[in-house]
C-alpha cells in the first residue's frame, strides 16, 4: 500500500529501503539529527502511520517509570482483571518515507480499571475521586528495537466511551524541542464482550458504548485496533506506529 498522508495510512517498507535511508542519514552527519532519541540501525521495522487522537481529561504527569502498571505504589495492591501485555513498537519515518526503530522515546500509557475508574483524578460527571492513587499509569523508554512493554489488565468501561487505552509518545519531554504524539488503542468487540462477561468486569454490567458509536473511535479508530493473542490466561499484543518527525 502506498503512503496516503490525507488518511494516515502507512505501508510496510522493504529491508533495502530501510537500509538505504539509514545510509543516507549517516552521510548527512550527526548535525542532521536535532533530537534524542536516536535512529537505531536494526532489522527492517513496520512503517505504519496512525491517527492522533485527543488526550482526554485523565492524563496526569506521574513520572512513573515502570513496566507493570497494575499496582498502586502507595499500597502495592494490584488492580484485578484479565492480564494484558501491551508492546508499542515505535519507529521514525524519514523524509523519503523509510522507517527505522526509534530508541529513547518516552511512552506513557494510562487507562481505567475494571470498574471504569482512572487513578489520581476527580471526575464530577462520572462521580469518582481517586486523587492520590496511581494505578494503571506508567511510562517506559523505547529500547534499541523501538519497543516499550507494559503489563496491565484489560480495560473496563465508563459511560460515553468505547473500551480503550491511552498512550503518549514523547521524544524530549523535559526539553523545549521534541515531538509529542498522543492517541488511543481499541479492542475487538467480541473479545471485549467475552472479557467483560467475567469477574470483576461483570459486576458493572454491560457497556453502553460500542466502537462504531463512539465519536472519537470514528475518527481513525479502525487504524488503532490492538490485535491480541491468548497468553497465560490473558492476552498480549504489539502495536506498530511510525512518527513523522
Amino acid at each position: 500500500m502506498s503512503l496516503d498522508d490525507d488518511h494516515g495510512f502507512g505501508r510496510i517498507l522493504s529491508r533495502r529501503e530501510v537500509l538505504a535511508f539509514i545510509g543516507a542519514a549517516g552521510a548527512a552527519g550527526a548535525g542532521a539529527l536535532l533530537w534524542r532519541p536516536e535512529i537505531v540501525e536494526a532489522q527492517a521495522v513496520p512503517c505504519v502511520v496512525v491517527p492522533e487522537q485527543m488526550e482526554g481529561p485523565y492524563f496526569v504527569e506521574e513520572k512513573l517509570n515502570r513496566s507493570d502498571i497494575r499496582t498502586d505504589p502507595g499500597d502495592g495492591q494490584a488492580k484485578p482483571g484479565t492480564p494484558l501485555e501491551v508492546a508499542l513498537r515505535v519507529s521514525r519515518m524519514g523524509a523519503g518515507g523509510a522507517c527505522a526503530a526509534l530508541a529513547g522515546a518516552v511512552v506513557d500509557v494510562w487507562q481505567c480499571d475494571a470498574a471504569g475508574l482512572y487513578s489520581d483524578v476527580r471526575d464530577t460527571q462520572v462521580k469518582f475521586d481517586t486523587r492520590g492513587q496511581k494505578f494503571l499509569r506508567g511510562h517506559q523508554v523505547t529500547d534499541a528495537q523501538g519497543l516499550a512493554r507494559f503489563t496491565t489488565i484489560y480495560p473496563g468501561w465508563y459511560p460515553g466511551r468505547a473500551v480503550h487505552i491511552h498512550f503518549k509518545i514523547r521524544t524530549n519531554p523535559a526539553g523545549a524541542r521534541g515531538s509529542d504524539f498522543t492517541s488511543q488503542l481499541y479492542f475487538d468487540e467480541a473479545l471485549t464482550d467475552k472479557v467483560h462477561a467475567q469477574a470483576p468486569y461483570a459486576a458493572k454490567g454491560r457497556r453502553n458504548m460500542t466502537n462504531e458509536k463512539d465519536g472519537i473511535y470514528r475518527n481513525g479508530g479502525k487504524q488503532l485496533m490492538l490485535k491480541l493473542a491468548d497468553k497465560a490466561g490473558g492476552y498480549a499484543g504489539t502495536f506498530d506506529i511510525a512518527l513523522k518527525i
